[in-house]
């Protein structure tokens, strides 16, 4: 019996935890042949649907998730038309929780695997390949699957979640996953220990973790393979303080490549894993903490435990004291948090200094808790996925509209890490939340503001910002401003903004040509760069933080090499000296 398990990712880099570890439960069976066939939403459906029909299996078996559940039912509707004896199966969160309304909904599929899929898929094939008969005997149909019997559409019967994870094989000891993608993903833990009721995660009661000694192994095989970011899938990976604590010392004594990305709740901190997270070097782990919002009552209305007092201080100790990269998210749309309430909570991250801020609408999930909220207070969201909200009882469709506006301002502008210094300067004069509401409100009235090049986005930072600044604040945003540009763009005479000072170009001509060859000596230049500099005057030096007092002239170094970008170094121009002491001196620049 063939059997493909299949899936259509969001972005191509992506490679499936979850049919590995199918296939793994199912290796061992005898007479049952898998096949991972892994695809994405931007492939043509027509060429998915050939690769699958070309694989002539017995089953298949789809993935399902918000992204790809419209393209997933299309590509069964016809596949069953060509092959109407093969056995389509779904699984996944989009259709566990709502099985039956999508066995309604999609007559192409015979079942879906719902929940917890490894000993659920074991028991169905190994069934099927005994039986090879459909419809399969109703009595002997396995805990945990609904299906289309002769008659009528039959809920699954629950299932026991697995007691010990290491019962399911490891799908990276037997070498199923896609170590070739530059994104893996990897669990250490399953569950989750608070019961948000926006979360699916919520449905689950408790966390169940595998063993250290698994943990251990696995992760030890993906440092070896230098996969270059793992994606940890655990809902809450420091739910207990001193498991994480052996995990991140055991990833820290063997990593040299790789990126690891946790889901964590910064509350739970313990000034322990502060203590080890200090001896993270800059970039190897990242952090996604969920904040959602700041207001008590709105999370207590969601059933969310998080002391946010606690989780600030603890983000503000993980950007001063460790080298992680921290990543927040809001939810806006959540219970009794109406547009100030949201400016609140979004005011409220700026202080901690997250390297990045993501701001989504609610979603309301199929069988998520606040599905009956949702219905209950007569919120109004969208019908197909992923969902999301257009109005709740405390925000509008067009403020809606405004936090999203909001929310691509700060992908550009904050997590790009473009406009440190501008933004630094700006906040020295006004709260950024409002920053970013008043900025919105300017950029919905631009033409094409959408579609902006990297100069354009600069020159419309500096429009609104000097249209809201005093002369002297606005003299200082236009010095940092000056200095972020020139750490991402080289500011030659074709694209250089308006805001630039006439008299730059002086200051360059003025340096000694021995000065810059000394310099550009001890600069790295692989084979085929091109390497040139730029030399500006500024207020202050921002390659501190904050920033130092100036005046001080800067050398900026920009060396493009192919297929590696531009690299940009910074430094300050010596005094008259020796080509020996200016060598030493470049040395010690940071």
């Amino acid at each position: 019996m063939k059997v493909v398990l299949t899936t259509l990712h969001a972005k191509y880099i992506h490679a499936s935890l979850a049919l590995p570890c199918l296939k793994a439960a199912t290796t061992d069976s005898k007479g049952i042949r898998s096949v991972i066939r892994e695809f994405t939403v931007n492939e043509p459906r027509s060429d998915v649907l050939r690769r699958i029909v070309a694989e002539e299996a017995d089953v298949v078996a789809f993935s399902c998730y918000i992204w790809n559940i419209e393209s997933i039912s299309r590509i069964a509707s016809d596949l069953k038309k060509l092959r109407p004896e093969t056995l389509l199966v779904a699984g996944g969160p989009e259709v566990s929780y709502s099985a039956v309304e999508f066995l309604r909904d999609n007559c192409a599929f015979d079942c879906v695997i719902c929940g917890e899929g490894e000993k659920t898929w074991q028991e169905f094939l190994l069934l099927l390949k005994n039986e090879r008969a459909v419809p399969l005997p109703a009595q002997a149909i396995p805990a945990g699957i609904a299906y289309r019997s002769a008659a009528a559409i039959e809920p699954a019967r629950p299932r026991e979640a697995i007691a010990n994870l290491d019962d399911i094989p490891s799908p990276f000891a037997m070498e199923l996953v896609d170590m070739t993608k530059p994104l893996v993903y990897y669990e250490t833990s399953r569950g989750c220990p608070f019961s948000c009721a926006f979360c699916l995660s919520s449905l689950e009661q408790g966390v169940r973790s595998f063993s250290l000694e698994r943990i251990r192994a696995d992760i030890r095989y993906l440092i070896e393979k230098q996969v270059r970011v793992v994606k940890l899938v655990d809902r809450t990976f420091n739910y207990d303080a001193a498991r994480a604590d052996e995990i991140w010392n055991f990833i820290l004594d063997h990593n040299k490549t790789s990126t690891f990305h946790f889901e964590i709740a910064a509350d739970l901190l313990t000034d322990s894993n502060i203590r080890t997270l200090s001896r993270v070097p800059d970039g190897m782990f990242r952090f996604e903490i969920g904040v959602q919002a700041t207001g008590q009552e709105t999370l207590s209305r969601v059933a969310r435990k998080s002391d946010t007092d606690q989780l600030l201080t603890m983000v503000k100790r993980l950007t001063t004291e460790t080298g992680v990269t921290v990543h927040l998210d809001l939810v806006a749309g959540l219970p009794g948090e109406d547009f100030a309430g949201f400016l609140t909570s979004l005011g409220r991250l700026f202080p901690v200094a997250p390297h990045h801020i993501q701001i989504e609408p609610l979603k309301v999930l199929k069988g998520s808790p606040m599905a009956a909220i949702a219905v209950r207070e007569g919120y109004a969201f969208s019908a197909t996925p992923p969902y999301t909200i257009l109005r709740t009882p405390a925000l509008s469709f067009d403020e809606i509209g405004h936090i999203e506006e909001i929310s691509r301002l700060l992908d550009l502008y904050l997590n790009s890490g473009r406009f440190c210094r501008s933004l630094a300067a700006l906040e020295n004069q006004l709260p950024l939340a409002d920053y970013f509401d008043r900025m919105a409100h300017f950029t919905k009235k631009q033409p094409g503001s959408g579609q902006t090049s990297l100069k354009g986005l600069f020159e419309q930072m500096w429009h609104f910002g000097r249209d809201i600044l005093d002369p002297e604040a606005t003299s200082a945003f236009r010095d940092a401003l000056s200095y972020d540009f020139c750490l991402g763009e080289y500011p030659t005479t074709g694209i250089l903004p308006s805001f630039f000072a006439e008299d730059w170009q002086k200051i360059r001509d003025s340096l000694p040509r021995q000065t810059i060859e000394a310099i550009l000596s001890n600069v790295e230049k692989p084979s085929g760069s091109r390497v040139r500099t730029f030399t500006a005057a500024f207020r202050k030096d921002y390659r501190t933080t904050p920033a130092t007092a100036g005046p001080v002239d800067l050398v900026f170094v920009y060396v493009a090499t192919p297929g590696q970008g531009l690299r940009v170094e910074v430094f300050s121009p010596p005094p008259p000296a020796t080509a020996k002491q200016i060598a030493a001196q470049v040395q010690q620049q940071p």
